[in-house]
């Protein structure tokens, strides 16, 4: 009952800051926008985003191999999209994700210090993923690895992260245990793939951003990229819900303020409002076919 009374907040948190981020637009104006926004630009965002929601189902899939729990990729999908429409939304996704997760997997049998060591797997996936783009964004063009700091940021020091962590994860292979969860860094070969999937996630995101300010002004992909990066850890560091108005600071900051106000809505819009309402659906549907299958039973 306490799991599903948190779902439900869950719920209506993040609907209520979808209601703030819209109220303060027009909507005649936002409608206007949406109608002269381009078929094939939106498409293209469409796409991005598709793809890296698909990138992030290997986040908990991988999470799965390394935690020693056989679940097929499908259920992952679904608890991955599930989770992580809420997450990206409401903020502080390793708990808000992570209850949702724990909601699904607890079903199919895994145990807590599975869905631990899922969310574990995932979050050093962000981390290295993140560090990945960004060192390719400044190798592609240095003036973009002065983000955020101000000052030039060689591409090498965001490699030394992915590189670090494979290396550890190589070299160390202690067990630690923290608050009796038994921890042990993954494999080389999940490590590899976490660098791989996580770097393309992050790549889709930026893709799916740059389209969307590609409808009114022309950006290369490096800058959006490293503009990303720079607001997702403004965003996980301030942990403000859904990183709602950081990111779009950010952007605004490093592209240019004039004329960004549609295309970010529209960039969240397509990579937040739309995944939590198919999520929501997921949510809704599921929490009924584990209902009426428990009452066969």
């Amino acid at each position: 009952m306490l799991r599903a009374s948190l779902v439900l907040v869950a719920a209506l948190a993040g609907v209520g800051l979808i209601a703030h981020s819209l109220r303060q637009y027009d909507p005649a104006q936002l409608t206007d926008a949406i109608e002269r926004f381009q078929s094939t630009r939106m498409s293209a965002a469409i796409g991005f985003a598709a793809g890296s929601y698909f990138c992030l189902t290997f986040f908990d899939y991988l999470g799965l191999r390394y935690a020693g729990c056989g679940l097929p990729w499908r259920k992952a999908a679904l608890a991955s999209f599930t989770s992580l429409s809420f997450g990206h939304n409401i903020g502080f996704s390793a708990l808000s994700a992570g209850v949702l997760r724990y909601r699904f997997y607890a079903r199919w049998g895994a145990s807590a210090e599975q869905v631990v060591k899922v969310i574990f797997v995932s979050a050093t996936t962000v981390a290295v993923g993140l560090a990945t783009l960004a060192g390719l964004a400044a190798l592609a063009n240095p003036a973009a690895g002065q983000l955020p700091l101000g000052a030039p940021i060689p591409a090498f020091v965001f490699f030394a992260v992915p590189v670090g962590y494979v290396a550890a994860c190589l070299l160390l292979r202690r067990c630690y245990v923290y608050k009796g969860v038994t921890l042990q860094l993954p494999p080389l070969d999940i490590a590899c793939l976490q660098v791989f999937v996580g770097t393309m996630n992050f790549i889709c995101v930026a893709a799916c951003m740059q389209q969307c300010l590609l409808a009114v002004r022309e950006v290369s992909f490096t800058q959006v990229a490293a503009a990303y990066v720079a607001g997702n850890v403004a965003t996980i560091v301030t942990h403000v819900p859904g990183g709602l108005g950081v990111l779009e600071t950010v952007i605004q900051f490093v592209v240019g303020k004039q004329g960004l106000i549609i295309p970010l809505l529209m960039f969240r819009l397509i990579y937040f409002i739309i995944p939590l309402v198919l999520g929501s659906a997921l949510l809704i549907g599921s929490e009924a076919y584990f209902k009426s299958r428990s009452a066969r039973v």
